[in-house]
């Protein structure tokens, strides 16, 4: 017997969720990709190379949006006959694209940065103070709009726009002081530190992603303590063959066989999926499937772990 703690209004309530996420990216994309055309003129103006490094780190970050503006948009689509879980999954992908994009587009900016902190160069502090103002507004406002999202693509794609714009933080700050003093070794080094900082943050993303992906059991749930729960249940002998996984880090998926202890009748094996269902809803399992073994039947899957 299957189960699925969602209803009508719930899938109602999913659909606008992901399209709304969906819509944010999209704004994100385009704001993305339009300062990034002007970082470029921008950066060949003031002569900076930390701008022109920027504006193709931004050029990924463009790409990774993209990817995660098409997978969002997909995710929320009802299951088929090839994806019979639906397409949740598809923003797992999403977000682990965006977050290998983010990990070589940071490497990068580190490999820019470090030799400018041996060979450091003055730009035009004024041009650059201007699109420091223009990137923090821009990567702020990209930022506020995704940072409000559960799913994990978008917090892929927000921690995107929190490093373009404590880029942009430090590339004010040192464009303040170099229009006062003779200091641009302050514009790498302060490169670096951000950069490590993000690094930080995106190898923690990845670190919870990788679980998702293995199909091990989300950390908010324990499955001996489910388990325990069902073997309370009237008329179940033993449970066996029980798994819980993650469709994308927020839907969580259950299946189990469950040995019953005597025939049941059609009344008693009602109760026994009211009872289940109970359960499933009261641990925010999204899909539930259980399959029943009568006192001596052989468990098909014996040979399976």
């Amino acid at each position: 017997m299957s189960h699925k703690t969602s209803t009508d209004p719930v899938h109602e309530h999913e659909a606008h969720h992901h399209h709304h996420a969906s819509g944010n990216i999209r704004v994100a994309f385009f704001l993305n990709l339009g300062f990034t055309i002007i970082e470029i003129a921008g950066g060949i103006f003031t002569g900076s190379t930390a701008i022109l490094a920027d504006a193709v780190h931004d050029l990924g970050d463009s790409f990774a949006l993209g990817q995660a503006w098409y997978f969002e948009s997909i995710s929320g689509g009802k299951s088929s006959e090839r994806y019979s879980y639906g397409y949740k999954r598809f923003s797992l992908l999403g977000a682990l694209i965006s977050t290998i994009v983010l990990l070589t587009s940071s490497f990068f900016v580190l490999a820019q940065a470090i030799p400018r902190i041996l060979d450091p160069h003055k730009p035009d502090a004024g041009g650059m103070i201007l699109l420091a103002i223009a990137g923090v507004l821009v990567n702020g406002i990209a930022m506020a709009r995704l940072s409000k999202e559960s799913g994990m693509n978008a917090r892929v794609v927000a921690l995107h726009f929190l490093e373009d714009m404590l880029g942009w933080v430090a590339v004010l700050v040192v464009a303040i002081i170099l229009k006062f003093w003779n200091v641009p070794v302050l514009d790498p080094l302060l490169a670096v530190m951000i950069t490590l900082y993000i690094l930080s943050g995106v190898i923690k993303n990845l670190r919870s992603m990788v679980p998702v992906f293995l199909q091990a059991v989300p950390d908010e749930l324990d499955l001996g303590v489910i388990t325990r729960e069902i073997e309370k249940l009237e008329h179940i002998h033993a449970v066996h063959h029980a798994h819980v996984w993650s469709l994308d880090g927020v839907h969580s998926v259950f299946t189990a066989h469950l040995e019953v202890d005597t025939m049941l009748e059609a009344e008693a094996y009602m109760q026994l999926k009211e009872r289940i269902r109970a359960l499933v809803v009261r641990h925010g399992l999204y899909h539930s499937t259980v399959e029943i073994e009568y006192p001596g039947e052989a468990c098909r899957n014996v040979l399976s772990p």
